[in-house]
């Protein structure tokens, strides 16, 4: 085979994909690599595609390559309802048990659809939350939607769809949930668009599980067809973060093709009559399970918001219309900024921590464990306990504000920060986490000005900074998601 661009810059090229995006293009695929450099090129802004190779290895990445890059080299091809055997399993067993354990734990469902492309996945769960719960304004629960392709993201918050997006979809579904607009386009619903949060993040870089960017106490994890396009060693790193950013209990649901007893080994492989799911364990079981699907769940500690158990209904989802119930509204630019709980948990029941010996740091972790499991009163705990043995730690006050934030406690949450910045007025994610509760409170003005706030002092950090309780963003990284939101604030509409 004849390349464009020399063999020797393709292999290198294909390690740096490897090293920085995970992107995996072995020998027999770098054809396939070169197919995407050289539609890549133009957008950037390299005059041969041999030039551009060479300009990209030349030193790391941007996060604008890094983004034109994802666009061109994985293919952004869904639709609704895609793999309707996984949705029939959570519908027919993974939602009802997991709506139930929700309701008794006083806590929010969490799902996260990773790799979520134009929408079409994130926005087939939150119809078939619809269908299971009714029309609830007491039910809470969150769906986070992340990709590395900010124009696939922008299309997905847009939620216009063509003909093509349907495929495979009941009639009824199309009809119920859109609207029809011109040039043969169909609109989702605002009821179900304002379910999802939709969020840039880089599977390969990006840090989770973390508060900082919601990625934290998962019950569900939907990454399919996205795995497909990695090394089997970043498999492996993206299945561990994503076993420590689901509850006990929780699911990882893969495509067929990227199931792997291998590579997903620190889950319980449980088979159900029509695919199978990875969950998470208290024991960490990594054998298949032989049985079929048990529905005992774990035990979960209180979290969030009121919610009581819904009634299910047993018709299939793919068969009725039955619809509607409203999810709390999250900013698609606002993330939660919380502090980073990637800390893997402990036995903090038996640790008997005394703060005297074992420092405000100790403290510190045990909380961000528990938040990091779901677990916010216990979390709420472990931090009281480290303002108790230092008041004057702003980073303590912090933590406690994030979490109750969490809980959806807004005015102590709000009091937390404001004492955090009296401790120390140049704490940027308390700016940030203010004008995030300003922001969900519908005070824009106000949201603007702590927004400002924390730019102002993110420029004085070089670009690479690791910013205190960041999470694993960089100051850098942190600019670009305040600007994003800050740029969104400026194109809303402006309060009376």
């Amino acid at each position: 085979m004849q390349f464009t661009v020399p063999h020797p810059l393709l292999s290198q090229l294909s390690e740096l994909l490897s090293t920085q995006m995970g992107l995996y293009y072995p020998e027999k695929r770098l054809t396939d690599l070169e197919r995407g450099i050289i539609a890549a090129t133009p957008a950037l802004g390299v005059g041969s595609p041999e030039a551009c190779v060479r300009q990209l290895l030349s030193a790391t990445l941007t996060r604008k390559q890094v983004e034109i890059l994802a666009s061109h080299l994985t293919v952004g091809e869904t639709y609704f309802f895609r793999e309707k055997k996984s949705f029939t399993v959570l519908e027919d067993h993974i939602f009802p048990e997991l709506m139930r354990t929700c309701a008794h734990a006083n806590r929010q469902l969490r799902i996260w659809s990773a790799g979520c492309c134009t929408g079409e996945e994130p926005y087939s769960i939150a119809m078939l939350l619809d269908r299971l719960i009714g029309h609830s304004e007491k039910w809470n629960a969150t769906i986070l939607a992340t990709d590395i392709n900010p124009v696939f993201l922008q299309k997905a918050a847009e939620g216009l769809y063509s003909e093509w997006s349907f495929r495979e979809t009941p009639v009824w579904i199309k009809e119920r949930y859109f609207k029809q607009r011109k040039k043969g386009q169909f609109e989702i619903l605002p009821h179900i668009r304002k379910r999802v949060t939709f969020s840039y993040l880089n599977l390969a870089e990006d840090a989770y599980p973390s508060l900082t960017n919601d990625t934290h106490a998962m019950d569900v994890i939907f990454c399919r067809n996205v795995l497909m396009y990695f090394s089997p060693e970043w498999v492996q790193k993206i299945g561990q973060n994503f076993h420590r950013s689901l509850v006990n209990g929780g699911w990882l649901i893969v495509s067929p093709v990227e199931s792997s007893s291998s590579l997903f080994s620190q889950f319980k492989a449980t088979p159900f009559p029509q695919a199978i799911l990875y969950q998470k364990t208290k024991k960490q079981e990594s054998q298949t399970s032989v049985a079929e699907y048990s529905a005992t769940m774990p035990d979960s500690s209180p979290s969030a918001s009121c919610m009581p158990a819904p009634a299910l209904t047993q018709v299939s989802f793919f068969q009725d219309e039955k619809i509607s119930f409203s999810l709390k509204h999250v900013s698609t630019e606002a993330l939660s900024v919380v502090t980073s709980a990637s800390v893997q948990p402990q036995n903090v029941q038996h640790t008997g921590i005394d703060p005297e010996h074992h420092g405000l740091d100790a403290l510190c972790r045990t909380a961000r464990s528990h938040a990091n499991l779901g677990e916010l009163t216990e979390a709420i705990k472990w931090c009281e306990k480290a303002i108790a043995a230092n008041k004057l730690n702003p980073a303590a006050h912090y933590l406690l504000a994030t979490i109750h934030q969490e809980l959806g406690q807004g005015e102590i949450a709000a009091q937390s920060l404001m004492r955090t910045l009296y401790l120390d007025p140049n704490f940027v994610l308390a700016h940030f986490a203010l004008g995030n509760l300003c922001l969900s409170q519908g005070r824009h003005r106000e949201a603007e000005r702590h927004f400002d706030n924390a730019l102002a002092l993110l420029h004085a950090h070089p670009h690479d900074e690791l910013p205190l309780e960041a999470g694993g963003l960089t100051a850098g990284r942190l600019t670009e998601i305040i600007t994003s939101v800050r740029t969104s604030l400026s194109r809303s509409t402006p309060e009376i």
